[in-house]
């Protein structure tokens, strides 16, 4: 998998304090983007699911959150980390809609194992600074439960 960063203690891509997982690549292209050097899907580095799990252990925290870029523009290579990610607190940034990443089976898996998605596409004419965990009131945070209604 391609990844620009794994980052120890963010406190600001979650509750608590969290690793968070930057993968590269992103088709969406949002203006006002605060991350635009993850576009690029030839930036970062390459690595293998070992080689993240080990950073993570040796950093220690149970809560993971994956952002981007766009996570789902890697979609084996992300089904694969979550996987290994079983029992961690797992948050994921998508610029995707929850209705169009279900259409996928292998997405459909992703979703299935992640305590929270935060859905949509950054809107630079819809900011709100007073927002958790969003940059713009389009976007969705919809936990496991909520999920759980799109998987059905």
């Amino acid at each position: 998998m391609r990844l620009l960063q794994i980052l120890a203690d963010s406190v600001v891509d979650g509750p608590g304090l969290r690793t968070v997982i930057f993968f590269a690549g992103c088709p969406h292209y949002c203006p006002g983007c605060h991350n635009p050097d993850s576009w690029a899907s030839d930036g970062g580095e390459d690595y293998t699911v070992e080689q993240v799990m080990q950073q993570i252990e040796q950093i220690g925290s149970h809560r993971i959150t994956i952002s981007g870029g766009e996570p789902f523009f890697q979609p084996a290579a992300l089904a694969e980390l979550v996987a290994a990610l079983a029992g961690y607190d797992i948050y994921l940034f998508t610029g995707y809609k929850v209705e169009h990443l279900v259409r996928d089976e292998q997405v459909r898996g992703v979703l299935a194992r992640i305590d929270c998605l935060i859905d949509g596409r950054y809107v630079q004419a819809l900011p709100d600074h007073s927002l958790l965990i969003r940059g713009s009131t389009n976007q969705r945070i919809l936990k496991a439960d909520a999920l759980k209604t799109y998987l059905s």
